[in-house]
């Protein structure tokens, strides 16, 4: 048998696959009819089994097209020697012409996965196809659901001769020895070590009946526009390239000039210095260990680049490319107010390692810090955080984001940290609980988990520098927002327990702020009131939430009775200069029911108050800067106050 198998089996060809077939000098033969009958009958399995042999890496759409393309290919060009691997498929048993189509499908499906080698020529089945082609849509099969989407990313981990073999098993019904067979034809050259990789699948045989679900067929999609501003701003520059070369075509022409043609190559006004450099990895600012002892700039300028792949030009390459060309696999996020375009020129590198699960690359261009992930064992996916963080001095470019895994957090430190730890804002007297800090990296920190309804603790970041110390909370982005307390324009860190019991109550409600780009929170109280029926002293706290983009500040004015665990909020706004350094004043009400008296509107200014009205649903006023009045239950009413110079304040709301 293996001598028949040997002789029935075709030479191999150097030539790229598709452009010409082995000569059909042996046989007996496959001819072009009986291929095309069955390339047609079962063009949709065909079209299925390439895509699920084709690298993942290309993209949904690529994918798609890719796979349509090899499939079309896979017609010979004329009389084809029948391989000798049975269909083994009722419905195609015994065709020598779909052997012949599917072993095609197969062979060039993995060659579309093999890396381009430079000086060799790329096969045609690497290169993009020309046909199919879809202009202006993004096209993708159906999305299936749980099971699919985790047999496609276990298919992800997998070879190319391993999806192979997977689906050769799974969407063919092929024995093993039969795979065998069908993978050494195809060129792969370890079919055993392909079937033990798709016997590794989780699920095994029962998750063989996804493979023919919506999930992995090719043609059945869902079409999507392409990036319209985008398109549209090619189509501009199209246009006005061409205008630029018509007008330059006779100097083009002239004799004696011996520029040849670049082929490939992109056009001329791509081919910008400042651009190139700043894709290229040896072109990476990295500054000196000690540069910021003596600078006289004390932010992410003077951070030096850290961790076990500084030198990992592939991996800088990757982070430099994705950063500036962000593929559809690619999860981008940037905090609001952060533009998402590639760097201007070279960046200065901060890190690049192994964290946890992933491969991470820190940048920072002077504007904004970028961390770039990649998975540690696959390179199928990655994510793009961009935070903007000009301005920065020394106590806001303190620590960055590495990872988030597991709902722990590892942060980078500024060099001049010299010690880390971890203290929860709602419990103030509690000790601080030390965090390991090797290179700058700290060990993992529980994150702030706030579940609605119940939040019993908020985990901060506690950074010690030259005897200063630091709380720091993570607000879901890329860079730490500081804490401070404090009245506006006198705000400090939180570096003992009474700014920390000052805080306290009110934690939870930076949960607020989260995903806002916020730069810092101040906590401030300003004012104290006594509570009717002499039942204690309840005290209000304005925390203001202030941007990196310095508009789109959030503030909440707290209510905080003896003995309550939290603070309530009685009133917020966005962007208004109350309870900042512009406009430091700040004027709030709040119903408040007393146990057995019934209910009160309580309303509170801050210092320089010099009396407080209500009107409306409620109609009172005092002197001073504090007000208790009867009111109904969800009586409604408007605050207004007089300043001592004389200036009105409205209610915050």
């Amino acid at each position: 048998m293996q001598s028949q198998d040997a002789a029935s089996r075709p030479a191999p060809s150097a030539d790229a696959p598709g452009t010409d077939d082995p000569p059909a000098a042996v046989a007996p033969g496959v001819g072009v009819d009986q291929a095309e009958a069955a390339l047609v009958e079962h063009y949709p399995r065909l079209v299925r089994l390439a895509y699920l042999v084709l690298p993942p890496g290309l993209g949904r759409t690529r994918r798609v097209l890719t796979a349509h393309a090899l499939a079309q290919r896979a017609l010979p060009g004329r009389r084809t020697p029948a391989p000798a691997i049975p269909a083994q498929s009722a419905d195609r048993a015994a065709d020598p012409g779909y052997a012949l189509v599917r072993l095609r499908v197969v062979r060039t499906a993995l060659e579309a996965g093999l890396p381009l080698r430079r000086p060799a020529r790329p096969r045609r089945s690497q290169l993009p196809p020309l046909l199919p082609s879809v202009w202006g849509l993004r096209v993708f099969p159906r999305p299936g659901g749980a099971d699919e989407l985790a047999l496609d990313r276990a298919l992800a981990a997998l070879t190319g001769p391993g999806r192979a073999a997977y689906a050769l098993r799974g969407l063919e019904r092929l024995p093993d020895d039969a795979v065998r067979r069908v993978l050494t034809e195809a060129g792969a050259t370890d079919p055993a070590g392909a079937l033990a990789e798709a016997g590794s699948v989780p699920g095994g045989p029962a998750r063989y009946a996804l493979l023919d679900s919506a999930e992995f067929d090719p043609c059945s999609l869902q079409a999507r526009p392409t990036d319209l501003m985008r398109r549209r701003t090619r189509l501009r520059a199209a246009l006005a390239g061409g205008a630029v070369l018509v007008a330059g075509g006779m100097l083009l022409g002239l004799p004696g000039d011996d520029r040849g043609g670049d082929g490939a190559a992109a056009p001329p006004y791509a081919r910008n210095a400042a651009a190139q450099a700043a894709l290229d990895p040896g072109e990476l600012v990295r500054v000196s260990p000690t540069a910021w002892r003596t600078s006289a700039r004390t932010d992410f300028s003077v951070w030096p680049a850290r961790g076990d792949r500084t030198g990992d030009r592939e991996l800088l390459r990757r982070a430099l490319a994705v950063w500036a060309r962000p593929g559809e696999r690619v999860r981008v996020f940037a905090t609001p107010g952060t533009p998402a375009g590639g760097p201007a020129g070279p960046p200065q590198l901060l890190y690049a390692g192994t964290v946890d699960a992933a491969r991470v690359v820190l940048l920072y261009d002077g504007l904004r810090v970028v961390r770039y992930a990649e998975p540690k064992d696959s390179a199928t996916g990655a994510a793009l955080d961009l935070a903007r963080t000009d301005g920065a001095g020394r106590a806001d470019a303190t620590a960055v984001v590495l990872s988030r895994t597991d709902g722990n957090v590892r942060y980078l430190t500024a060099p001049w940290v010299t010690k880390a730890a971890g203290r929860d804002l709602a419990e103030p007297d509690a000790d601080a609980t030390g965090l390991d800090l090797a290179d700058g990296v700290t060990g993992p920190l529980p994150g702030p988990v706030q579940r609605p309804g119940d939040c019993a603790s908020w985990t901060a970041l506690e950074l010690t520098d030259d005897g200063t110390t630091r709380l720091l909370s993570d607000l879901g982005e890329l860079v730490p927002a500081r804490l401070t307390a404090g009245p506006p324009g006198a705000a400090k860190d939180m570096s003992g327990a009474k700014a920390r019991h000052v805080w306290a109550p009110y934690a939870c409600s930076l949960g607020a702020v989260r995903g806002q780009g916020v730069r810092s929170v101040n906590a401030w109280e300003f004012a104290k009131q006594p509570l009717p029926h002499a039942t204690g002293t309840a005290r209000w706290v304005c925390t203001r939430a202030e941007t990196w983009r310095g508009t789109g500040a959030r503030v909440l004015a707290q209510f905080h009775t003896p003995g309550g665990r939290y603070g309530a909020v009685a009133a917020k706004a966005s962007d208004v200069p109350a309870c900042g350094e512009r406009a430091p004043e700040v004027l709030a009400g709040v119903l408040w029911k007393s146990k057995e008296h019934g209910w009160y509107l309580l309303a509170a200014g801050s210092e320089g108050t010099a009396s407080v009205r209500a009107s409306g649903g409620v109609d009172a006023s005092a002197d001073g800067r504090v007000l208790a009045a009867r009111a109904g239950q969800g009586a409604r009413a408007e605050l207004t106050a007089e300043l001592a110079d004389g200036r009105k304040l409205h209610g915050l709301r």
